[in-house]
This record gives C-alpha cells, structure tokens and sequence, in this order.
C-alpha cells in the first residue's frame, strides 16, 4: 500500500494534493513542448500536433477532475458579471423533532442515604408532580430469540371434535426462522447494502449463530412468494406514458465464473423507472437485444441517453419514442471547460436556462408547461442549435466529438418542447440507480443467476417503496401476507394513493 494510502492526517493530504496539482500543470506544460519537438523533428502538420496536446491535455484534466473536482452535476453556470456576497454560516439547526420515535419515561429518585436536608438535616419528602425534566435518544440493541409457539388443543367431550389453534404464517413447512426474520435480512441487504456475511458476523454478536446460506435461502423463500409483484410492477411502468431507462454494470460470480477468469462476468442492471415506481432486470449483456427483453413491446416515450441500443432497437420496429437527456449533453461540455473555456461557457449558461425554467414551471399544470417552453425554452432551444453548426472544431477534436453527440441526439433533445410530461433529463432513473450501485460496492455483485434475479426483485419492491415513501420494512411484511392469503400483492404506490401516478 502506498504512502498517501496510509495517510490518515487530513492536513497532510491537502499538501499533497496542492503539490500534485502543481506538479501536474508542470507536465502538461512539458509535455506539450516534447510534443512540439517530436513533431518538428518528423515535419509533422500545426493542426495534428494542436489536437494531440489538446487530447493528452484533456485526458490529464479528466484523471485530474476524477481525483479532486466536484461532480459535474453539481456545477451550475453563473454569470460573471454578478459578484456574490460572502454568505454568513448558517447556525445550527437545534434539537430535531422527532415525531415517528416511540418514547419512555424513566424516573431517577435519590438513594436513601441523601434523603436529608443540607440547612437543617431534616428528612426530605417527595414533592409530588414536581420533576426537573431533560431528554435524550437511546437506543435499543436488537434482539435475537428463541420463541416457542404453544398451539392450544380443543375438545369436545362427545370425542367427535379435536381443534388446535393456528399457528403463525410460515415462508415453507417447518420454517425455523420466522417472515419478519426474512424480511429483516432483505432489508438489511437491499435496503441498507450489508452483505450477508456481514450480516452473520453482527448477528453472531448478540448471540445467534447461523451461515450466509440459511440467510440466503430465507430471501430465495421470500422472493418466490413475492415474484408476482415484480412482474406486476414491470408491467405497470411500460404502460405508463413517459418513462427512463439506464443501465450500469453488475458482476456474476460464482464458481464456474470464477475458472473464466476470477471477476465474474460482467452483466448488466436494466432500470426502467415511472415517476413512483422503478423496476431493474439483470441481464448479461448491454446489447439491443437485452434492451428489447426489458422493454417488451414498450409503445410509448422513452428518455435516455444517447446510447446507440435504443435507437437500434428503434429501427427494428420499436414503437416507442425517444427523448434525449440534456444532463448527458450537458456532461460533455462541462468536461470542456479547462480546454475551451469561453465556448464551454456560453452552451452551458443557455443549458442553464433551460434549467431554470423548468424550476419555474415545477407546479404548473400540462397544459401550462407546455405553453411556457413554447415561449421560454423554444428561442433558447434555436440559440443552441445555431451555436452548435457554427462551432468550429478540429476533426476527431473533444469539442467535435461533444458538440457531434448533441447534434446525434437534437431530435429527441427537443421532444420536451411538445409533451409537458418529459422531463429535460434521466436523472430521476439515474437516481433509481444509486441503490445498486451501492449494494453493487458492498457485496460486489450475485453468485448465481438466481441471485440476479432475487436482487432484481427485491432492489424493485424496496426502491419503488421509497421513492412511493412507503417503510419498505412495512411494506414487504404486507405484500407477504398478502402473498400467503392467496391474495393479489399490491405495489407500492398502491399502498399510498396520494403518490399514486396520475
């Protein structure tokens, strides 16, 4: 492991950063006159050394940037014509309320021995309804145990009658470990990213002794009672009007993976997402085909990225439409921006416009959205389309290549003009990712394809659960029941009407 690795002062670190930053301008600058040089000596062309210098450059500034920049989302254009003034820090915000916790009361009484007055050494008696009061939150640990259900016996006297009462729900016959054990291992994992090995370590600790693979075949019991809430819920977003779609990298481990080449194949995480409810498929490929898998006969509008299996499967009859994503346009500038500055600039403030419209028109009704970008978003749609074939860029140059994936996307970059129900970016779907990308970190990924399709099925019922801000605790523990009673599992958002799709 390497020095700064180990490095756990935080001061240390921001010299060593400062000094790396310097030490990288530095290279640029050497860089760029070896390659002038080389250039010279084999009487190579002015134009094909710029875009040399000008690609090694931006490759520095993105391993730069990935290092020690922000976010590119978090970026917003602001105009430099306008001096800021320094904001005051905020004071704190004071003890929160807390509405949703249960509470107790402890009463604290002296000891005996102090029970005397200090004037006069008389004996203190207790001053009724009178209490100095303060608070505090604890916590309670949780709680392994061993419950044994007594299952009363009934008779009749005639002998012709014996009747026992029921027990509780069971997940299979002779269950040891009880629903709301599964459902606590489901949320632990998909909810809370804990893998399972970590999950028997901290269950070991207040005193229960299991295996991953008990706690593995209590999700696969769940996640066959629940399997017709997954689909139902897949079914549901394709018949919504407008919908996302994305995609991110998931690993498939396992022995026989492990023999091709010790990481696993490389699979993908298919989201499709409505605006209360997010369906993933696993699939092991990123290719049309496994897009068309997820999307079925999806006939409605798409939002996307520019990734070339949507339009693909569009020429291959795919009735839907697509609607293109102007955050990943707008990614392509922001990456511009040591390298050309001023043209950078002046595309990222109209995007930024179209942005604060959008703020502008947050709560408007459809047909009040649409009339608005009509007269707002429209003229400033047209300022960048005139930008954008007057820019002039070397051939193969970054700026090219940014300024060729808006123009390969124009079409669908303005379906939000006319349908006041798209949204101006994926990022809703990008944001229904987060969860498996984080659960991706933290156990890396499924060892079978069986676990592919647990974790599709429970990272859709608990995610749609929390965008629907429904407990997912509370909601797994009514779909089982409901599951076990032969009754239909009601989705998420059905759990809360008022965040019920329109």
């Amino acid at each position: 492991m390497s020095p700064v690795a180990q490095e756990q002062d935080i001061e240390t670190l921001r010299v060593r950063a400062l000094l790396l930053e310097k030490e990288n301008a530095s290279l640029m600058l050497r860089n760029a006159a070896l390659m002038k040089q080389v250039n010279e000596l084999q009487g190579g062309d002015a134009a094909q050394l710029e875009l040399a210098v000008a690609k090694t450059n931006q490759q520095l500034e993105a391993l730069r940037k990935k290092a020690f920049g922000d976010s590119s989302e978090k970026k917003r254009w602001k105009p430099s014509s306008k001096k800021h003034k320094d904001k005051q820090p905020q004071p704190g915000h004071g003890p929160r309320a807390q509405p949703d916790l249960p509470f107790s009361k402890e009463l604290h009484e002296l000891p005996v021995a102090e029970l005397a007055c200090d004037a006069c050494g008389g004996e203190l008696k207790e001053w009724k309804e009178q209490f100095e009061e303060s608070k505090e939150i604890t916590v309670v640990a949780k709680q392994y145990i061993y419950k044994y259900h007594l299952r009363q016996k009934y008779r009749c006297k005639c002998g012709g009658c014996i009747k026992t009462a029921p027990g509780p729900k069971k997940l299979f016959p002779g269950a040891l470990y009880s629903i709301d054990f599964a459902i606590d291992v489901a949320v632990s994992k998909y909810a809370d990213h804990l893998p399972l090995e970590r999950q028997v370590r901290m269950m070991e600790r207040e005193g229960l002794r299991i295996d991953s693979q008990t706690l593995w075949d209590q999700l696969d019991a769940l996640a066959k009672h629940l399997s017709p809430a997954h689909s139902a819920l897949h079914k549901y977003i394709l018949q919504q009007p407008v919908i996302g779609v994305d995609e991110t990298h998931w690993r498939l481990m396992g022995e026989m993976n492990k023999r091709e080449g010790g990481k696993g194949k490389r699979w993908q995480a298919w989201a499709v997402v409505a605006p209360h409810a997010v369906s993933y498929q696993l699939k092991p490929s990123r290719s049309a085909e496994a897009a068309k898998s997820v999307l079925c006969a999806f006939s409605n509008t798409l939002i996307c990225d520019g990734y070339s299996a949507y339009e693909s499967l569009k020429r291959q009859g795919g009735a839907f439409r697509v609607a293109h994503c102007w955050a990943h346009a707008r990614r392509k500038f922001v990456e511009l921006e040591e390298l050309h500055p001023e043209l950078s600039d002046t595309v990222l403030k109209d995007i930024a416009e179209l942005y604060e419209v959008e703020r502008s028109i947050k709560d408007a009704s459809p047909d009040e959205r649409r009339r608005i970008r009509q007269q707002r978003s429209k003229p400033i749609i047209d300022k960048i389309r005139n930008w954008m074939y007057g820019v002039e860029a070397l051939k193969e140059s970054p700026l090219r290549k940014a300024v060729q994936y808006m123009a390969g996307c124009w079409t669908g970059l303005q379906v939000f003009l006319s349908d006041p129900y798209v949204e101006l970016d994926n990022n809703r779907t990008e944001r229904a990712l987060r969860g498996v990308v984080l659960g991706r970190k933290n156990h890396y990924g499924s060892r079978s394809e069986r676990g592919t399709q647990v974790a599709a099925l429970f990272y859709s019922l608990v995610e749609s659960a929390k965008l629907c801000e429904v407990d997912p605790r509370s909601y797994l523990r009514h779909a089982i029941d409901a599951a076990l009673d032969g009754h239909v599992i009601p989705l998420p958002h059905e759990m809360n009407c008022d965040n019920a799709a329109p």
